[in-house]
């Protein structure tokens, strides 16, 4: 999913979009599809929006199967999910985070298999972070401010066939959430799988993209 209007990078993101923006001086879109590849994954699809002749343009010379999907408005990461058309099982990954080395070839490996899954991390002291609650290695609410511990989910998230079938029709009114279509899999009986990741590195703010690139600024 590349297609966000990257709103809290602002002004940054009114001339770039936030995927081709670097952590460690490169891309996050393009170590992303790296990562993804090496991961097994064969075909890519992604899903472009705000400024996407940029981010097309800076992945197309990359050797790997990839298919480009424009998002017209943006209407949330599960309208995202839909207009890809992808046949599940199928992992989805947002382009604007950073994982650790191997973290997606470990959660694509623990992933396989299940009716659905999301990747969890623990990261304490990060208010911005979206709490989950995870209980016996499930998720049992995709987004719980109280949940007890500090899970927070990460942007990697794979959906078999059952938890796929929700995103048909799409739940409520836009902004459309890949989060929302998961949480009512989870009320109807699917199992979501938690699958622990290390730390990531986001691009939320200005300050984060000054940070990941200069770290002695830390």
């Amino acid at each position: 999913m590349a297609a966000g209007l990257g709103q809290r990078l602002a002004p940054l993101t009114d001339r770039w979009p936030k995927p081709v923006l670097p952590i460690d001086g490169r891309p996050v879109v393009v170590t992303l599809v790296h990562e993804l590849a090496a991961a097994g994954i064969e075909r890519l699809v992604v899903v472009t929006g705000h400024l996407a002749e940029q981010v097309e343009a800076l992945l197309e010379p990359l050797p790997y199967e990839l298919r480009f999907v424009r998002q017209p408005e943006a209407l949330g990461s599960a309208d995202a999910v839909a207009r890809a058309e992808a046949t599940p099982p199928f992992l989805v990954a947002a382009a604007d985070t950073r994982f650790g080395a191997g973290d997606v070839g470990r959660f694509v490996t623990a992933a396989r298999g299940t009716e659905g899954a999301i990747a969890v991390r623990l990261q304490p002291g990060r208010p911005d972070y979206t709490r989950t609650h995870v209980e016996d290695g499930r998720i049992v609410q995709v987004v719980a401010p109280a949940a007890p511990g500090d899970w927070s989910g990460a942007p990697l998230w794979w959906l078999g066939p059952k938890a796929a079938s929700f995103l048909e029709p799409l739940p409520g009114r836009p902004p459309y959430e890949l989060g929302d279509v998961l949480q009512l899999a989870i009320d109807a009986g699917v199992v979501v799988s938690a699958i622990q990741v290390g730390r990531t590195r986001d691009l939320t703010t200005p300050t984060d993209l000054v940070r990941e690139n200069f770290p002695y600024l830390r």
